[in-house]
């Protein structure tokens, strides 16, 4: 299994959680080296226009496009996730576009703090073969993001969670899976979800 290494990104901590869980897991620098994996994770964080330019400068983008067209095993994490979609408020530059949906900034409402930082429920659209493990009417996972998804294709949403308002916290089509939160920082239950989408790489 391949995390692809585009020069950004807590690589090594979701690296070192995928060995964890059971992968055999390597950092992949260019596509050439993360072709031959079953699975592809890409971890993100950081600032929307940073990640874009990094993905394109390593030439990852179009083997992302082309990886998830294909209904290979797929997941993003945090900024993984937000680059999926056609755009952020937080740049002038757009996502992958591989979803639909608009990336927006928490409101600056009194008492809010951003960014949303710490622990919070995702609640699962149903159970599943990726939720085994897992309460899916709420399990607890580590979040560090001030922009979310709320509007989407309905059909693409795993999960959400509440924080100024309901927002999409998880999305998933086939075996594509993204994740607002990080499993690498979710201690137990992380290892889970990732044990979970290996299971994937076996269809």
């Amino acid at each position: 299994m391949a995390v692809i290494d585009y020069g950004m990104g807590n690589l090594r901590s979701v690296n070192r959680a995928m060995v964890a869980a059971g992968a055999d897991a390597y950092l992949a620098a260019t596509p050439q080296a993360a072709e031959g994996a079953d699975a592809v994770v890409f971890p993100g964080q950081g600032a929307m226009a940073d990640c874009m330019a990094c993905i394109r400068r390593n030439d990852f983008e179009v083997f992302i496009k082309e990886w998830i067209a294909a209904d290979r095993p797929f997941l993003g994490v945090c900024m993984g996730l937000q680059v999926l979609f056609e755009r952020s408020e937080e740049a002038t530059v757009p996502g992958l576009g591989i979803f639909p949906g608009v990336v927006t900034r928490f409101p600056s409402t009194r008492g809010l703090r951003i960014p949303h930082m710490g622990w919070n429920e995702a609640i699962f659209k149903a159970a599943s073969p990726l939720t085994a493990g897992l309460n899916a009417h709420g399990e607890p996972f580590y979040f560090v993001h001030s922009y979310r998804v709320v509007q989407t294709d309905p059909a693409l949403v795993w999960c959400e969670t509440d924080y100024a308002g309901r927002f999409v916290s998880g999305v998933r089509r086939g075996r594509v899976l993204a994740t607002q939160f990080h499993p690498e920082k979710s201690q137990v239950k992380g290892l889970q979800l990732y044990r979970n989408f290996l299971t994937l790489a076996d269809r």
